[in-house]
């Protein structure tokens, strides 16, 4: 279990700020999906944490820098799903998901019976464990989408990050991935911070959100607190209805406009 604070975190390219002092703490266990339109610097954060980006400000995990750390053993404590993933074609399901094993893999080592009976679990609970001999040239998005999750959860860091993990799935295995992650979390303790446009998953999946706009947070707190009309109205210059469900799950429903 591991807890992620992040504080003043700043993200630039060239003359913009793309992130604009950013804190947020993430308590173990906990799920914070950042929310935005597009450009409000949801990904940057996420790629932040990971060192994709340069970045100022702080990024620790249990009370630990993870700046300057060597690639393998920050990638003990945070796994990542890229938004836009490259995955090579003349590879197999498995041998892809096999990689997240490999910061647990020494050098000139195999990978063990355990990191097998790892990557096998992961592909069943996500129902693709019958494409574990497919290359991965032969699949489709949705398929090359559940795979990417797969190798992030074979990793079997603390910290995972996921950046609009289900935009290629369909209904069902969106359901299938998220409830895996959330089934994770409050089993294992596993902290997750997404970025998701889906406000309605967002909201439902989630324990906080964080609704960011031209790189500034501007509102924080649970679904029913965030995705309110008006709020949504202002920084999505969107018109929607917003309804809840007795469970508390908020519906967030677009307005259709005519004339």
């Amino acid at each position: 279990m591991s807890r992620v604070d992040v504080s003043a975190l700043t993200v630039r390219f060239g003359r913009r700020d793309a992130v604009s002092n950013f804190s947020a703490s993430v308590a173990p266990g906990e799920w914070l999906c950042l929310i935005g339109p597009n450009g409000a610097g949801k990904s940057s954060i996420l790629r932040s944490i990971v060192g994709l980006v340069e970045s100022t400000g702080g990024i620790e995990v249990n009370g630990r820098s993870i700046r300057g750390l060597a690639s393998r053993e920050r990638a003990r404590l945070v796994a990542y799903v890229p938004q836009s993933p490259v995955l090579p074609d003349d590879m197999t399901a498995f041998e892809y998901v096999l990689l997240g094993r490999n910061p647990f893999v020494g050098t000139f080592r195999s990978e063990t019976k355990h990191d097998r009976s790892v990557v096998s679990g992961v592909l069943a609970q996500l129902d693709l464990d019958r494409f574990r001999d497919r290359y991965l040239a032969t699949m489709s998005g949705g398929e090359r989408q559940r795979l990417v999750i797969a190798r992030a959860l074979a990793q079997e860091a603390p910290v995972l990050l996921l950046d609009e993990p289900t935009t290629a799935l369909d209904i069902g295995h969106q359901q299938q991935a998220l409830d895996l992650v959330d089934g994770l979390r409050r089993r294992h303790g596993l902290t997750v911070i997404s970025a998701m446009h889906d406000l309605t998953l967002a909201g439902l999946y989630s324990d906080r959100l964080a609704l960011l706009h031209e790189g500034h947070l501007v509102s924080q707190g649970m679904a029913a607190d965030v995705l309110r009309p008006e709020t949504l109205a202002e920084f999505y210059n969107v018109s929607v209805k917003v309804h809840q469900e007795a469970d508390g799950t908020v519906i967030v429903i677009p307005v259709r406009q005519l004339g």
